[in-house]
């Protein structure tokens, strides 16, 4: 234990803390992660289509393996409800089995880009795109989840769900078992909202672990009629990936996949990773370690055939809120979650599919920047279309496809901003009252342009160049540009000639006309 102590010893926390002082809150903290997992780790499997266990077992790798790397001191990881929408969709695509496949490559990726130095580089990211891509994800997993809440199973595509929900309520309507499922499940939600203001409670039990045990309560006190999660064993969950699996990498829609997951798992964590810096003392994060962490984590998961994984905002703050003061505490909860699936794997058995459609739905609402879009809005408007139209992609077309959309709205929009020119005319006042020339008004005009000159901005610019007068030559000076790019180059150049061109044959004609 001693030896342990002082591996974990400095990971985090204030330097003057005693080794048994920083265990015990590392001990206790890693209770309180393990009670917030739990349900989160199941629900998110549920709401994936695969098995209970398979949600545990990435949160165990979470713990056992990424939280013993480096790069994060506090920050936890496991299965995440940010990837459920996209893992439900390759599951259905692909099967269950075709997930580990995906998942280990993924891993794969995302060790190669730490080792690469590139972790840092997911800040560079637009914000707005990563709120769009959660807020999106949050949508289409409270509309799926509103079709578990009624013990229904929920259409493919995000618009379906959507244009589906009025029929969803006719038919809970008129099912007395429908209804008693939504009751638990409303239920579930409405203690995931009131528990944190009841503070003492919150202190002792985190509001995803009350709400879920006082739903699986009533619902075995009441012998309601409605669907408990399926229970396989944790041996009999993992399904590792074999030779066909691996040969289904050669369609381009797994490419896609596989490069949605890694892009959104790497984003996600490095994110989370910022705000779990902000609310503690300790070490700073390394990214790209913190990114081959997840890697590691990935991989493992991967060839045990289980969900991907991320680094969680919930679990990670209710990490630091607890006291946690080093690794140990992330370690220790996935010792406690292995102990658990091992030991206690019935206690699954007898929890409402409807709870967790509840834990879900209100992850989905915290996952929407609802706080955030009306300032947004009025501060950096450009940034706010960005973020909705991201999050309306994704409802629309799917979670890859929708991120894309999101990533070329952002660079357009950069491009953009930073593509200002400036036209500087000397010389207009040697023209005549009349502005024709006469005597100096001869001289040419010199034009300095001034900025970044791009094909955005080039439309602008010829006009602005249009307007000058056409008896005169035009001496174009593009010293003053910090950057210039081959269109605007070219077509400023032939316009200059043109223009200089035109003139001179005028000059000439005019010459030629007797007076």
């Amino acid at each position: 234990m001693r030896n342990l102590l002082d591996r974990f010893r400095g990971a985090g926390g204030t330097s003057g803390s005693s080794g048994a002082g920083t265990f015990r809150a590392d001990f206790t903290a890693s209770l309180v992660v393990f009670l917030v997992a739990v349900p989160l780790c199941v629900g998110v499997a549920v709401a994936s289509g695969v098995p209970a266990e398979l949600g545990l077992i990435t949160g165990i790798v979470g713990g056992l393996v990424t939280g013993f790397l480096p790069g994060s001191s506090l920050q936890v990881s496991g299965p995440a409800a940010g990837l459920t929408v996209l893992v439900y969709e390759a599951v259905e695509q692909y099967g269950v089995a075709a997930l580990g496949v995906l998942v280990l490559i993924s891993g794969l990726l995302q060790l190669a880009m730490g080792a690469l130095g590139l972790g840092r580089w997911f800040r560079a990211i637009s914000v707005a795109v990563v709120q769009g891509m959660l807020a999106g994800i949050g949508l289409v997993l409270i509309a799926g989840q509103l079709y578990a809440l009624a013990d229904t199973k929920a259409p493919s595509s995000g618009l379906d769900k959507i244009f589906n929900i009025p029929g969803l309520i006719g038919d809970v309507a008129g099912s007395a078992d429908a209804l008693k499922a939504v009751a638990v499940g409303v239920g579930t939600i409405a203690v995931l909202v009131l528990w944190p203001r009841f503070r003492q409670g919150a202190k002792v039990l985190p509001a995803p672990l009350a709400a879920v045990a006082l739903a699986t309560a009533v619902t075995a006190i009441f012998d309601l009629p409605i669907a408990r999660v399926e229970v396989k064993g944790l041996l009999d969950a993992i399904q590792p990936p074999g030779g066909s699996e691996f040969q289904a990498l050669a369609e381009v829609g797994v490419i896609g996949t596989v490069l949605a997951f890694t892009l959104i798992a790497s984003a996600e964590s490095l994110f989370s990773a910022a705000a779990v810096d902000r609310l503690h003392d300790g070490p700073r994060t390394d990214y790209d370690k913190e990114l081959m962490a997840q890697g590691a984590g990935n991989a493992v998961c991967g060839v045990l055939g289980a969900l991907p994984m991320t680094a969680v905002i919930v679990r990670s703050s209710a990490n630091v809120y607890a006291g946690a003061k080093t690794k140990a505490s992330r370690v220790l909860h996935g010792v406690w979650l292995l102990v658990f699936a091992v030991l206690f794997p019935s206690a699954l058995g007898i929890i409402p599919v409807a709870t967790l459609a509840g834990v879900l739905v209100y992850s989905g609402w915290k996952l929407i920047p609802t706080k955030d879009l009306v300032p947004l809005w009025k501060s950096h408007r450009g940034e706010a279309i960005i973020l909705i139209v991201t999050a309306g992609a994704i409802v629309i077309t799917n979670m890859f496809e929708g991120v894309i959309i999101g990533l070329l709205m952002a660079v357009a929009k950069t491009a953009w901003e930073t593509s200002h020119v400036h036209v500087e005319v000397s010389g207009r006042e040697d023209e005549g009252v009349d502005g024709a020339g006469s005597g100096s008004g001869d001289k040419p005009l010199y034009v300095r342009v001034r900025g970044n000159a791009t094909f955005l901005r080039l439309p602008k610019l010829l006009d602005e160049l249009e307007g000058l007068p056409r008896e005169r030559e035009v001496e174009l000076d593009l010293t003053g540009l910090r950057h210039v790019d081959h269109a605007c180059e070219m077509a400023l150049a032939t316009w200059t000639e043109r223009h200089n061109a035109v003139v001179k044959r005028d000059a000439a004609l005019e010459e030629r006309i007797p007076a």
